[in-house]
């Protein structure tokens, strides 16, 4: 059986505003915190949730070989001003760091590429992001909230009004 903090519990409280960016939502509960309100008693929480994977650029053979050796050589004068320091001269176990690395570099992002067959021929990142956010408050300080961020006009209208988790 699972101990109660290793559980996620779903966030609870009533909504008090509704945001389209994360930045609106922090900016709502920093301006309650400036008027004293209790913020302990509220969550952000990110509604309907998608994974999003922007496409950065197309992968090709020399790109792999660059990037390989670029982070590799990175490593590589890293390890190489490491010996420098401990061993006494720094030229040799620099250079040596610098060009080992790059060629571990290359080996390490060749072989995974190579290995792809060709099925996954672009770069990209991946984000999760929140079609709204919105902060919920505890039930005994939520009319108080609610008013102070309609007050501000930083929120639209909140979109539901009954309590969530209880």
């Amino acid at each position: 059986m699972a101990n109660q903090q290793s559980m996620r519990l779903k966030p609870e409280g009533w909504p008090v505003g509704s945001f389209e960016t994360y930045e609106q939502a922090q900016q709502a509960v920093d301006l309650l915190s400036d008027r004293n309100f209790p913020v302990g008693d509220l969550t952000i929480v990110g509604v309907n949730l998608m994974e999003v994977e922007r496409v950065t650029g197309r992968l090709t053979w020399g790109r792999v070989l660059f990037n390989g050796a670029a982070s590799g050589a990175w490593m590589g004068l890293f390890f190489g001003l490491l010996f420098g320091i401990l061993g006494g001269g720094f030229l040799v176990p620099m250079v040596a760091g610098v060009v080992l690395g790059a060629v571990f570099g290359i080996v390490l992002a060749v072989v995974p590429y190579a290995a792809s067959g060709g099925r996954r021929d672009f770069t990209s990142r991946t984000q999760i992001v929140a079609g709204r956010y919105d902060v919920l408050c505890a039930p005994a300080n939520a009319p108080e909230a609610r008013d102070a961020i309609a007050q501000s006009g930083i929120a639209g209208p909140v979109q539901r009004s009954t309590p969530q988790g209880g």
